[in-house]
């Protein structure tokens, strides 16, 4: 993966290779490395002490079929060969118990993901949530920290990413833009998978959550299959993934929108921040169907957090009301969100009890296409 993701790539135990051709087994070997998973290799079939059951997943090669004739069977056994054209190999495939027969190199590149997820063990993948801004200065980037400090601090495994380049640094808000770890620039060069585990491993750990945020340098883009595979690795893990995402959508931001369970456009209750607002949502909605607003005071006279989601068209999450002393507690080192006693605690304590709840039909926040893969 480069200079950047192939410098965190840890490796964990792979899948059972099974096969006497070192040509194959080379294939092999370099697909399970590209999934940062160390295989067990066998040259015939394993014994009751080898790895067959307790394996993640079983790769047998078409040379060492007709001996793993017969054997227990399991699932996740995958025969893999590379003569396109051989007839026999369907049914060397249920001899073996085989759920896939898969061909080199045209299968290389789902085998790879099929590798990788056997041995991270996905399951259910992260409630993603995007938070982005009405117009300059909404409080877009405090609220996406709030609502990970939140969720963290409530035992949920949590992720910042920061999607804005010209945002200034997300870690700054957090008090870690000294801490060790890796930052966008480390990834800007991933176009290939990117381990959920070693990503997270590789960030920087900062009040119970892992941060990815822009580092010191000139380096502030990021493509969008850069985007694609951190955000992809990230919401493999499981849990809360919140991503502060500038006003502007451009390839990488639309890619970043297209993993999102649901995004919060931050709206100031003011005339202006609503026609700008009106702007940035119509782009948004083009990539993500899942758009609601925050409404955030002091509002003009006439107005209310009602008026500015019915202007806008867009479900209401909510009011959230300022908070004194907050730049006074980030000063001494307490981010956003940190004071359980504080209302941007307390509307992103409510956000995440109402996001753990089924659908209501009075339009209450709910956790929309949960599991589903983009």
């Amino acid at each position: 993966m480069g200079e950047g993701p192939s410098s965190i790539e840890g490796c964990r135990s792979g899948p059972l290779i099974v096969t006497e051709d070192a040509e194959l087994l080379d294939d092999l070997l370099r697909l399970c490395a590209a999934a940062g998973a160390v295989p067990e290799v066998h040259h015939g079939p394993p014994g009751e002490r080898g790895g067959w059951e307790r394996a993640p997943m079983v790769l047998v090669g078409d040379d060492a079929a007709g001996a793993c004739r017969g054997i227990a069977r399991r699932p996740g056994v995958m025969l893999v060969g590379r003569d396109q054209d051989d007839p026999d190999v369907w049914r060397r495939a249920v001899e073996i118990g085989a759920e896939y027969v898969l061909r080199l190199p045209d299968s290389e590149g789902w085998l790879v993901d099929q590798i990788a997820n056997a041995v991270e063990g996905v399951g259910r993948s992260a409630l993603t949530v995007g938070v982005m801004g009405g117009r300059g200065g909404s409080g877009a980037s405090t609220l996406a920290c709030a609502l990970a400090v939140t969720a963290a601090r409530s035992g949920r495994r949590t992720m910042l990413i920061d999607g804005d380049p010209l945002g200034g640094g997300i870690d700054v808000l957090l008090g870690g833009e000294m801490s060790e770890g890796l930052r966008w620039p480390d990834f800007a060069r991933s176009k290939g998978r990117v381990g959920g585990g070693a990503l997270e491993e590789s960030l920087p750990a900062l009040h119970g959550l892992r941060v990815l945020s822009w580092g010191r340098d000139d380096e502030v883009v990021v493509p969008p299959q850069a985007m694609r595979s951190v955000l992809a690795a990230a919401r493999r893990l499981g849990g809360v993934v919140v991503v502060d995402l500038p006003r502007r959508v451009d390839e990488s931001v639309a890619e970043a929108l297209a993993q999102l369970d649901v995004g919060l456009l931050v709206v100031p209750g003011e005339l202006r921040a609503v026609a700008a607002a009106q702007r940035v949502a119509s782009s948004v909605r083009m990539v993500l169907e899942d758009l609601r607003i925050v409404a955030r005071g002091p509002y003009l006279a006439g107005l209310d957090e009602h008026w500015v989601a019915k202007a806008l068209g867009l479900p209401l999450v909510g009011d959230l009301p300022p908070e004194t002393g907050l730049s006074a507690a980030q000063d001494s080192g307490s981010p956003p969100g940190t004071s359980s006693r504080g209302t941007l605690a307390r509307f992103c304590n409510a956000f995440w009890e109402l996001a753990d709840t089924p659908a209501r039909s009075d339009g209450a926040l709910s956790r929309p296409r949960v599991g589903e893969t983009r």
